[in-house]
């Protein structure tokens, strides 16, 4: 190795190493810079301006959060996609599509929780009972929904407001009614009014009642259970028995009148031979019965073989044998 190698390699190693530094130096601007962008670019996409789709079967509702028109627009939003600004407003989904919720005791059905209905009839007799009803928020009412209860989950809406409105409408119609109306034949009666007066109180909110009623039968005490049925029991018998009193008078009158029909045919028939034989009678004249006597004698000697009558003894009596008469 020469002397000037010996003084020319550790300035080529130097070079080196500033080179790979800058490579270095280089590799973190960029990195840098593109944390800084996708940062950036988060910050703009979730503050500044954001994408969301509204799905098949909900309305959206823009909330402006800030500025003069602060407070939920008047226009729903639409199926499709939706741009909007974070830092000014939010948009809030609602399922327009039917909900069906079930308030029962049995905790295998609708919610793990003793959901059933209490509620007094006219004689403040308590009466339980497990309900099912089935609603749909309008489409174009979603704004007024949302400005009403100010929800975002419709479950606190279904499960909070909806079943104090549905508890509070049976008591109201529940007290112009008796347990027996109300277990009995006036069931459905009931359930449409309290159906009609749920659907006013929601009407404003564009909350439309589809369904309403209840699963299985009502609950009472078995006394009276036990007396209501007996009632109803009763009432079909007695409604039997006319039925069949009915019925044996039905045919008894059959046969009354089947009896005065015969009578009536009776005496017309012996009307019409009274009136025949007094026909037969006024017809009779001395020249017409002599002419009858002429016609039976004419017969007798048509009939006549020509034999005289014979005259036999026997015993001490004497027999007259009349002649034959032609076949």
């Amino acid at each position: 190795m020469s002397l000037f190698d010996q003084f020319n390699t550790p300035s080529s190693n130097q070079k080196d190493l500033d080179a790979q530094s800058r490579t270095v130096r280089r590799a973190i601007g960029f990195g840098t810079a593109g944390l800084a962008v996708l940062i950036a670019v988060i910050l703009f996409f979730n503050y500044v301006a954001a994408l969301t789709r509204i799905g098949a079967g909900y309305e959206g509702v823009e909330v402006v959060l800030s500025g003069s028109q602060r407070g939920a627009s008047e226009i729903p939003i639409r199926t499709g996609w939706v741009f909007y600004s974070p830092l000014r407003s939010q948009i809030i989904e609602f399922p327009t599509f039917v909900q069906t919720v079930k308030w029962t005791r049995d905790v295998s059905e609708g919610r793990a929780a003793n959901e059933e209905m209490s509620f007094n009839s006219k004689e403040g007799m308590e009466i339980y009972s497990d309900v099912s009803l089935s609603y749909a928020i309008e489409p174009k009412r979603v704004p007024d929904f949302y400005v009403k209860y100010r929800v975002s989950d419709l479950d606190v809406f279904t499960h909070g407001i909806l079943r104090d409105v549905v508890r509070n409408s049976l008591n109201e119609v529940a007290s112009t009614y008796s347990v027996e109306q109300i277990y009995g034949e006036q069931k459905a009666e009931f359930l449409g009014k309290v159906q009609a007066l749920i659907q006013t109180k929601m009407d404003p909110v564009g909350v439309v009642v589809q369904q309403f009623g209840f699963i299985g039968a009502p609950r009472v005490p078995e006394v009276i259970a036990a007396a209501i049925t007996g009632k109803a029991q009763a009432v079909q018998d007695a409604e039997r028995a006319r039925n069949e009193l009915q019925k044996t008078q039905a045919e008894a009158a059959k046969t009354v009148a089947e009896a005065e029909g015969e009578a009536k045919a009776a005496v017309t028939r012996a009307q019409g031979e009274a009136e025949a034989n007094r026909i037969r009678q006024t017809s009779l004249t001395p020249q017409l019965l002599e002419l009858r006597k002429i016609e039976n004698q004419k017969a007798l000697i048509d009939r006549w073989n020509g034999a005289l009558p014979s005259v036999e003894t026997g015993n001490g009596q004497m027999l007259m044998q009349l002649p034959q008469m032609k076949e």
